[in-house]
């Protein structure tokens, strides 16, 4: 079993989809090779001598893309699909519920492909939860930016020149990324609100230090999966209203609600942000999915009555060496129930992970949710 991971190509992708330890441990079976591009790493920290001291061969993108099993972090290009033989297994992030061209794509080479994003969330596929894990790194991400950004003290300081206030930070959204962001807050000294839909959320919230912002109008809004449900429009309006009054009060905001294969929903309206002091700062997690705030492009700084709105893309990548740690850990536990101790590729469509991540076989879009696209 050959196993390949070629050089990403996507602008600003600093990760790697293996890193040497992963490599070394994928190496204790001796029935498996691990092929890397030359450079994979170098962006994540690791220089192609690791790779060489775990095991790996170092040889060319044809050689890596060639592999009987591709590893990929990004979303692949038309180009890089290309390259893909009929019978070769992809196992990558895909964006399955909304890039119905790369699902057509994959089918019609004939390729076998398994995507991240579709890993269901259960106690037994944790291990294997990329979602999870690069949710984590760009939730870190977000809040330090949102610091270097907002020119502020997190902590209050006491000087003989005065005491400054603690800054005032509320995070949106508490799943992974939105936990990951209050706890960040917390450690840097903020004052810190968050704020879901989900009840259940809100001791999650408390557990890191932070201030529930509890909207009990709001239904309990726990849908399939343990993400939030999409809200009705009187449910929306209701939110929005409440949270112009609570950013007005806020130095920042973090947003990183997000509902998987939808448009994200709109929390902070165009006139919130202007209620807000000059100087503040919001950082929009969900910019690359129409953003949680109105003024949110992707990609840009947008500046409004002195109020900045950051819409990062991509936000794990500026975290690659941790990010990457965790990806290709993630990867070598789904490697773990698709290769067998012989080094042959199994298949097995009766394990409910293996068939929930799987979208393409046989010349086909299995996956019936990525079907629809």
């Amino acid at each position: 079993m050959r196993i390949g991971v070629p050089k990403e190509s996507a602008d600003g992708e600093r990760r790697v989809a293996l890193v040497p330890d992963v490599v070394k441990s994928l190496k204790k079976n001796e029935h498996v090779d691990v092929l890397v591009e030359r450079g994979s790493g170098d962006a994540a920290g690791h220089p192609d001598s690791q790779y060489e001291e775990a095991g790996a061969e170092l040889v060319d993108g044809a050689a890596a893309w060639g592999a009987d099993v591709v590893l990929h972090t990004a979303v692949p290009s038309a180009a890089e699909i290309g390259q893909l033989n009929s019978g070769q297994v992809l196992i990558s992030h895909l964006s399955p519920w909304t890039a119905a061209e790369t699902n057509q794509a994959l089918a019609s080479g004939g390729i076998t492909s398994f995507a991240m994003e579709a890993i269901p969330r259960t106690t037994r596929a944790q291990a294997m939860d990329a979602l999870s894990s690069q949710a984590a790194a760009a939730g870190y991400a977000a809040m330090l930016i949102a610091a270097r950004e907002s020119g502020r003290f997190f902590g209050m300081m006491t000087t003989a020149a005065g005491t400054v206030p603690p800054a005032k930070v509320l995070v949106l959204g508490a799943g992974v990324a939105g936990l990951q962001a209050v706890a960040t807050a917390k450690r840097l000294g903020a004052i810190v609100t968050g704020f879901d839909i989900r009840r259940a959320a809100w001791e999650q919230i408390a557990s890191l230090g932070g201030r529930p912002l509890e909207l009990d109008f709001i239904p309990d809004a726990e849908g399939e999966g343990g993400y939030a449900r999409p809200l009705t429009d009187e449910e929306n309006a209701q939110v929005r209203d409440a949270l112009t009054a609570n950013a007005a009060k806020q130095d920042i905001i973090v947003t990183t609600a997000a509902i998987p294969g939808r448009p994200a929903p709109l929390l902070i309206t165009a006139d919130a942000v202007r209620g807000m002091a000059p100087g503040s700062v919001i950082v929009d997690l969900a910019a690359e999915t129409g953003g949680n705030c109105e003024l949110t492009e992707a990609g840009q700084t947008v500046v409004e009555n002195g109020v900045k709105v950051i819409g990062p893309r991509n936000l794990a990548s500026e975290m690659p060496v941790p990010a990457s740690q965790l990806y290709a850990k993630n990867l070598e536990n789904l490697l773990g129930l698709l290769i067998t101790e012989e080094g042959q590729l199994n298949i097995d469509l009766e394990d409910d992970i293996v068939a929930a991540a799987l979208i393409t076989k046989d010349g086909e879009v299995k996956n019936e949710r990525a079907a629809k696209q």
